[in-house]
């Protein structure tokens, strides 16, 4: 197991409407940037902000057509939003390490919930709608990939209708545009991020990527890109740790996760990978103090079991997996995840009809068409190989 929790925006994040302006701080970059340790970097071919929002005739072509159904700019409004969501039309399909410009997902039609908003935006924007990005202040959640644990965070747009010269809106009618393929965030506090702080998860994102692709040239020059643009984006920072911490440069990873504390004393995977550093570099006493702090906060959050149970799973500890899930299930039992996870245990156990079992309650409780897609077929597997033993 590796113990890395990388922070990414895989499902949209960003901002809510009127905050407060977002502080400055000083990066000291002699402190959190090692260029002479990730020789080439600057040969990177990293993407501007102008290429991540561009769009390609096709799609411009596609704005005309929805602005050409309506006169109403509320009406318009409505009708790009509602074609966005048309999967009839526009077929996009949800992929979580899709982290892909404007045109790309466009083209593409396949990208995670941070590029389908950059695109929504590079899109509402070409229509003349006023178009913001909002955090959302989601609880800590995970997923697992390579061997990694990768903490999402998550952002929509707030799209409300251009201004119509003297013609005064007393009630402006906007639409909160949302790609989480899983729950509604209504409850959650909203913030409002800037179109910069946008860019820097982006390039954040594609860090990430790199890192768990051990490309770790390019994950630095994301990860610095990402720094420089928006110092106070304390995610990156902490991703920049752990790319110091795997090449052993312990002073600088110890740098950029004070930095990221000083901006936000409450980021626990901040704190987590702090303590791996402190174990790492034999002070196992400071370690083992900040780990039971974590664990204490983080011990009422379901996906906190269940990522415990996502790597016990990976080890091969089936016994230690299932308890992780159950007591994930104690606490929600309205997310599928959970359920998979004890369906892909029972099967190694080779409990068969458990796994079925486990396996239909995740798609139950699944609001996204490619996971139900994907539980059925599981399903049909195991009832094939159920039915050839009989």
């Amino acid at each position: 197991m590796k113990h890395l929790s990388i922070v990414l925006f895989t499902f949209i994040q960003l901002c809510v409407m009127g905050c407060a302006s977002t502080p400055q701080v000083s990066t000291h970059s002699d402190l959190l940037f090692n260029d002479s340790a990730f020789s080439g970097f600057e040969n990177v071919k990293i993407e501007t902000e102008e290429e991540i929002f561009a769009l390609d005739k096709p799609a411009i072509e596609f704005v005309r057509k929805v602005l050409n159904a309506a006169d109403d700019p509320v009406d318009q409004m409505e009708s790009l939003v509602r074609n966005i969501f048309d999967r009839s039309e526009f077929n996009l399909l949800y992929m979580g390490n899709a982290n892909t410009t404007a045109m790309q997902t466009f083209n593409n039609r396949a990208a995670n919930c941070l590029s389908m908003s950059i695109m929504t935006y590079a899109l509402a924007r070409e229509a003349g709608f006023l178009v913001r990005f909002q955090d959302i202040k989601i609880p800590e959640y995970w997923t697992r990939r390579d061997g990694y644990s990768l903490l999402n965070g998550h952002i929509n747009l707030r799209i409300l209708p251009r201004d119509r010269g003297n013609v005064v809106q007393l009630l402006a009618k906007g639409y909160e545009v949302d790609f989480d393929p899983q729950s509604e965030r209504a409850h959650f506090e909203r913030e409002f991020v800037d179109k910069a702080t946008v860019v820097a998860m982006f390039y954040n994102n594609k860090g990430a990527d790199a890192l768990v692709s051990e490309d770790y040239t390019r994950a630095y020059a994301y990860f610095k890109r990402a720094i420089e643009l928006a110092p106070q984006f304390d995610s990156a920072l902490v991703n920049m740790g752990i790319l110091y911490r795997i090449g052993e440069q312990y002073d600088y990873a110890k740098a950029v996760y004070n930095q990221a504390l000083s901006l936000n004393s409450e980021n626990l995977t901040a704190w987590e990978n702090l303590a791996y550093l402190y174990e790492a570099t034999g002070e196992q006493a400071q370690a083992q103090a900040i780990r039971e702090r974590v664990e204490r906060r983080r011990e009422d959050n379901p996906f906190y079991h269940f990522i415990l149970g996502e790597q016990e799973l990976e080890e091969g500890n089936l016994e230690l997996a299932l308890k992780h899930y159950r007591d994930a299930l104690k606490l929600d039992k309205s997310k599928h995840e959970i359920y998979f996870g004890l369906a892909k245990t029972y099967y190694q156990m080779g409990d068969i009809n458990r796994s079925q079992m486990y396996f239909k309650r995740a798609m139950s409780r699944s609001r996204n068409g490619q996971d139900q897609e994907r539980y059925q077929g599981k399903l049909d597997l195991l009832t094939k190989r159920n039915n050839e033993s009989i």
